[in-house]
């Protein structure tokens, strides 16, 4: 089983802003609509585990569901999902490593685990596995923090690193274990 970040963060390690606004994200031109490696992402895993907060913004999006693979919603509030939703996501809660039995047992190996709280609680656990990190050059200066204080220090290795538009970085990490 391998668990895999895909995010874009500010300089100043923010996934969103004060507001929990996402604009920022385009700010940097695009005019050849590039995805910078995202469909071939998308194609290398199985399903997606995400935040409620993660969720609800999704929902919140003017267009239609985005994901082609079953959604894991990590959620002890949620009680059901909002009416058209309930064959789009389904809803888990536990601990991580009871989430990932699950999750593995209904066929599902390689994961992207979306979402702030989502990823501090996989790091805090030791369960991330690779991070694509795509920095905007932008200093928000608050707003949702990518990383939280961890238990122990974690090393990863630089697996690759390009600049994309000459303006973005994405760097892919890999866990040394």
């Amino acid at each position: 089983m391998s668990n895999i970040v895909y995010i874009a963060t500010s300089i100043d390690g923010y996934i969103s802003d004060k507001d929990g606004g996402l604009d920022w994200l385009q700010m940097v031109p695009n005019p050849d609509s590039l995805d910078f490696g995202w469909e071939n992402f998308m194609n290398s895993i199985d399903a997606v585990v995400m935040g409620r907060k993660t969720f609800e913004k999704v929902c919140s999006f003017d267009c239609d569901w985005p994901y082609k693979k079953p959604v894991f919603i990590l959620s002890s509030s949620l009680k059901s999902l909002p009416e058209g939703y309930e064959e789009k996501a389904e809803l888990i809660e536990g601990p991580l490593s009871g989430i990932l039995k699950i999750i593995k047992s209904k066929g599902y190996e390689n994961l992207y685990i979306d979402g702030g709280v989502a990823v501090q609680n996989f790091l805090k656990d030791d369960l991330i596995d690779e991070m694509i990190i795509t920095v905007i050059p932008v200093l928000l200066g608050g707003g949702t923090p990518l990383f939280a204080e961890l238990p122990k220090q974690m090393e990863f290795e630089c697996i690759k690193s390009e600049a994309l538009l000459n303006a973005l970085v994405q760097t892919q990490y890999r866990r040394k274990r």
